[in-house]
């Protein structure tokens, strides 16, 4: 006899403000902004693989400075949905809520990975 066995695949929304990159755009210049992008992208995807190192090494205190930071960064190139959720990572912390750490940094994680890829597509249609 076989089982029924459900698979949850998990899609998350991304949300880029293209008016912050195009103020960036407009601020700094094309070859200026494309290098503030491109050194947010590379902190951002660091900083994401630290947050989950610190989970898994129950390090709250760090992961909850660490989420502060990607909020300052996603926020400068327009990823509002990953600025929030790492705000929601730094709550449940304060919380105490070591489920919701777990369930909201994970969904950073996804939304990261996503996010940075759209940051690119975004880039593409404006440059």
């Amino acid at each position: 006899m076989v089982a029924n066995i459900l698979t949850v695949m998990q899609a998350e929304n991304v949300r880029l403000d293209p008016d912050k990159l195009g103020e960036l755009y407009t601020q700094l210049g094309e070859t200026a902004a494309e290098d503030v992008v491109c050194r947010a992208i590379e902190e951002l995807a660091v900083r994401l693989t630290h947050c989950e190192r610190l989970w898994r090494q129950n390090n709250m205190a760090d992961l909850r400075k660490n989420a502060r930071s990607l909020i300052a960064i996603a926020d400068q190139i327009g990823m509002s949905a990953m600025a929030m959720i790492a705000r929601d990572v730094t709550q449940a912390v304060d919380n105490e809520d070591v489920a919701a750490v777990a369930s909201i940094l994970f969904r950073l994680l996804r939304v990261g990975e996503r996010s940075r890829t759209a940051v690119w597509d975004q880039q593409d249609l404006t440059v």
